[in-house]
């Protein structure tokens, strides 16, 4: 009678601690989710560095790196898709919607294949793989809408853009690993 009593508040602890974990990645993960939309409206405030159109730094993607290298594909894409959503919310876009989903799906599931083959190391490599993909996604889903594959003569000039702001956002990610294990404590 005893041994049934103590397996049960046993398992009720349990259930409080996972309870609690869960919480506490929830709240981590929530985090992360408004410092990318920070960065989002950020970058979309700062003026172009180049005069040509959709090259962005992509500084929202530093957190979706960081997320990935320290936790999940599942924690990044659900703060990936967050991201993406309330970011075609506040601009009002629903075509953005499009474009971002196809090239963050499409640059998520490239970085995580990276990042498994380096094991998590050369974020910056991993970085450049997911902005050169990032870009073909996009120029994808520009060629279905329009209906026609003229926009793929734009994709060199956004290839070598994704490189140099790929390695720009893998550094930044670097340097963040380097001083903040922020999901590593959410997942104990």
């Amino acid at each position: 009678m005893r041994l049934v009593a103590f397996r049960k508040r046993l398992k009720i602890i349990q259930t409080r601690k996972e309870c609690n974990m869960n919480t506490k990645k929830l709240t981590t993960l929530s985090l992360l989710t408004a410092l990318s939309l920070i960065l989002f409206i950020i970058e979309s405030a700062i003026p172009p560095l180049i005069p040509v159109p959709g090259i962005k730094l992509g500084l929202a993607n530093i957190v979706t790196l960081f997320i990935l290298s320290q936790g999940s594909f599942r924690d990044a894409a659900m703060v990936l898709f967050v991201r993406i959503v309330l970011s075609s919310v506040f601009t009002g876009q629903a075509v953005y919607f499009l474009y971002s989903f196809a090239g963050g799906l499409c640059c998520l599931l490239a970085m995580s294949a990276i990042n498994c083959f380096l094991q998590k190391r050369f974020l910056y490599l991993t970085s450049i793989i997911g902005a050169i993909f990032h870009n073909i996604g996009q120029i994808a889903a520009a060629c279905l809408i329009v209906e026609s594959f003229t926009m793929t003569a734009y994709l060199p000039v956004l290839l070598l853009s994704g490189i140099v702001t790929g390695f720009f956002t893998g550094l930044c990610t670097h340097f963040l690993n380097a001083h903040f294990h922020v999901l590593t404590i959410a997942n104990k």
